[in-house]
């Protein structure tokens, strides 16, 4: 649940960089706090770094309260778990056209877009044609808001960054 959570989240948003006020930005970077509030108002934040490169190549690095590393190639899934020592290999099952789906994003207001994907509605704010926050509700009717803060836009990422090699002593999963 937390990994499928997790998926659509860095997906979606790895992916938002094709709106068309947004299309000129080859990469993207930016600190995130990631909110996730059940019905019951209970909260739980993370904290970390996300960079983005071409919409191909995605490494969300979070931070707090766990050390974690979700790297997104293309259709594979690499999450990275330092403190388990261990790495979980994942493929997507279906061929994603999330560019198509973004680029029918309908325009709500002057910063504000809507988009649907899984059946999904997603909110995303903009300032200064930077991302600033995408907010949805998850399958459980939790509430997700990512916040973005000291975003860099088309600053050059070198391709290696997001490469993973798990050390020796890592268990390997793959699902």
């Amino acid at each position: 649940m937390v990994y499928k959570l997790l998926l659509l989240t860095i997906i979606t948003v790895s992916n938002l960089l094709a709106v068309d006020e947004l299309k000129d930005i080859k990469t993207f970077q930016a600190d995130f706090i990631q909110t996730v509030s059940n019905q019951s108002n209970k909260t739980i934040s993370y904290e970390g770094k996300v960079f983005i490169k071409n919409n191909d190549r995605v490494l969300w690095k979070y931070i707090k309260p766990i050390e974690k590393n979700v790297f997104l190639l293309n259709d594979i899934v690499v999450i990275d778990e330092p403190e388990l020592e261990q790495v979980i290999y994942t493929q997507l099952k279906e061929e994603l056209n999330i560019l198509s789906i973004l680029q029918e994003s309908k325009k709500i207001s002057k910063n504000k877009y809507e988009s649907f994907f899984y059946n999904r509605k997603y909110e995303i704010l903009l300032n200064n044609k930077e991302i600033k926050q995408v907010s949805y509700k998850d399958e459980l009717d939790n509430t997700i808001i990512i916040e973005f803060t000291n975003v860099v836009q088309n600053e050059e990422i070198p391709t290696d960054f997001f490469r993973f090699i798990p050390p020796d002593n890592y268990d390997i999963i793959k699902k």
